[in-house]
């Protein structure tokens, strides 16, 4: 075996050197050319063949049709126009994009196809109902059509028990998401909230600030701030006492503030006798508010001596 695949060898290469000599080839790559294949178009043998295989069934068993396209409805070439104007508009604002003909744009060209087969689709169903019904054939089913299902009930009722947990699982979802954007927005509503309060809290204090140091010589920040408060939280469960009590507390306390020099006299309060009452005389009767509220006049009770008491005491023994 080596002794011939040795010979082998040797007159390939005797043959490649008396080509290579000859100029038949030349130096570098060199590739074999394959044989062209030659292509046969053997019309009457398909056209034999052809006869063979072909049944000359009716109509109905086939159902093939062979037409031209319907006409195309006016709202569709209103629409097919709009897009090429809108995709001409598109190339000629971006010139980035490959630039196309209108009539070799793949994106119309796809539209045109997809129009195209609606069309030839639905002159076929026009013709085919036509034939149909000349046939006698019918394209409706009857009013009291039944069809039976190719499953069974029970598969049906496996459909269903699945479909419905489906269902209660996307609601349940559906809940915990509601639950947890309401959290979100309450932590958010609370989180502003804080900061409102120490933005204002922040402001009081640099009010006090200037008033301290004689920049400001109102109140009216405090006035605000109550004013505020009351419209924020009004105390309707007041009774008439406690209000009157809290209006008497505010007229001799105030709402805060400075209360220094507050009692001292001033020409107005030094001049004004509105309060003062004259003392009565000695040993008369004054009048005096008894059990039922009203102002009677009397003598004032006054307390009895120890010697009357202790004779009191021994009495109610």
């Amino acid at each position: 075996m080596s002794s011939e695949s040795g010979s082998e060898y040797d007159s390939l290469d005797e043959d490649l050197q008396e080509a290579f000599s000859k100029g038949v080839i030349k130096p570098g790559l060199n590739v074999a050319q394959e044989d062209k294949k030659v292509l046969k178009n053997n019309i009457r043998g398909l056209n034999k063949k052809l006869e063979e295989f072909r049944q000359k069934l009716p109509w109905i068993e086939k159902l093939i049709l062979i037409n031209a396209p319907a006409p195309m409805a006016p709202e569709l070439a209103l629409q097919m126009q709009e897009q090429e104007s809108r995709r001409d508009r598109q190339l000629r604002g971006n010139k980035k994009l490959p630039q196309y003909d209108s009539s070799d744009d793949p994106v119309l060209n796809d539209f045109r196809r997809e129009t195209l087969f609606h069309r030839q689709a639905q002159s076929a169903v026009v013709e085919g109902i036509a034939r149909l019904k000349s046939l006698n054939v019918p394209t409706l089913r009857p009013e009291d059509y039944y069809a039976e299902m190719a499953k069974t009930d029970e598969h049906m009722q496996k459909v269903k028990t699945n479909l419905i947990k489906k269902q209660t699982q996307a609601q349940y979802s559906e809940k915990v998401r509601q639950m947890r954007v309401q959290r979100k927005i309450s932590k958010q509503m609370q989180i502003e909230a804080t900061l409102k309060k120490h933005a204002e809290k922040k402001k009081l204090l640099e009010e006090v600030k200037k008033y301290r140091k004689g920049i400001r010589q109102d109140l009216d920040f405090l006035e605000d701030k109550k004013k505020s408060g009351l419209k924020q939280k009004p105390n309707n469960n007041m009774s008439k006492r406690a209000l009157e009590k809290r209006n008497m507390k505010n007229s001799k306390f105030g709402f805060g503030g400075k209360k220094r020099g507050m009692k001292k006299n001033t020409r107005d309060s030094a001049a004004d006798v509105s309060d003062y009452r004259p003392p009565g005389k000695p040993g008369k009767m004054g009048k005096f508010k008894n059990k039922s509220g009203r102002l009677g006049k009397g003598k004032i009770n006054s307390r009895p001596g120890k010697s009357r008491r202790v004779q009191m005491k021994a009495k109610r023994k």
